[in-house]
């Protein structure tokens, strides 16, 4: 039997999806090691160990290789000393999955990283799509004032690598302020991956050949 198409409505202000299956949601508690100023962000729990930092709701059809995940993420704006709120950033499980994310209200960037630490910063702004390719790691960052929605899309079988990142130590950028914008500073605790591990990422996309 085929899977019954559906239809479903995003609230641009709130991310909410009608019809969504899935939701979960990060509290500024879950993001511990992520941001530079460990000091400032345990202070920041301290106050509030209930923070929300974003919320996503999806609706997750088929796990199986031809069908799509998709939703909504809704990021809080806030920042961590220099450090603007981030997610915890991923590469697909099985690497050579690629994703979209479509701003639907507020601003933000799209931070990706290449499995040998090559960088590139995408701008997230209402109507503006942002393909994250294939073996890319990416990491989305609120940098306005108010909250960031985003839609997106990914194949159902890409599962998600958090780990990639731990192990060396963040992403090989951080988006700090700068004024009244943003700017892409190195990070200094960053861990360049040797040439087995990069190796692997690349094979966990001929896993399906």
């Amino acid at each position: 039997m085929i899977p019954i198409p559906t239809s479903h409505r995003i609230d641009p202000a709130s991310g909410e999806l009608t019809g969504a299956t899935g939701h979960y949601s990060k509290k500024l508690s879950d993001l511990a090691g992520l941001y530079a100023d460990e000091t400032a962000f345990f202070q920041a729990v301290k106050q509030d160990v209930d923070a929300i930092v974003y919320r996503v709701s999806d609706v997750r059809p088929d796990a199986s290789h031809g069908d799509l995940i998709f939703g909504t993420t809704f990021m809080e704006p806030g920042r961590i000393g220099d450090e603007f709120f981030l997610t915890r950033g991923h590469i697909h499980g099985t690497a050579n999955r690629p994703e979209t994310y479509y701003g639907e209200s507020g601003e933000g960037v799209m931070l990706l990283e290449s499995p040998e630490g090559e960088t590139r910063v995408l701008e997230v702004v209402p109507r503006q799509l942002v393909y994250v390719p294939p073996f890319w790691i990416h990491r989305s960052v609120n940098t306005g004032a108010t909250p960031l929605v985003m839609s997106f899309c990914y194949p159902s079988d890409s599962g998600q690598d958090y780990s990639i990142i731990e192990r060396s130590g963040g992403m090989a950028s951080r988006i700090v302020a700068d004024g009244t914008g943003w700017k892409e500073v190195p990070n200094t605790s960053y861990r360049p991956r040797d040439a087995a591990e990069i190796a692997r990422v690349y094979e966990t996309g001929d896993q399906d050949q």
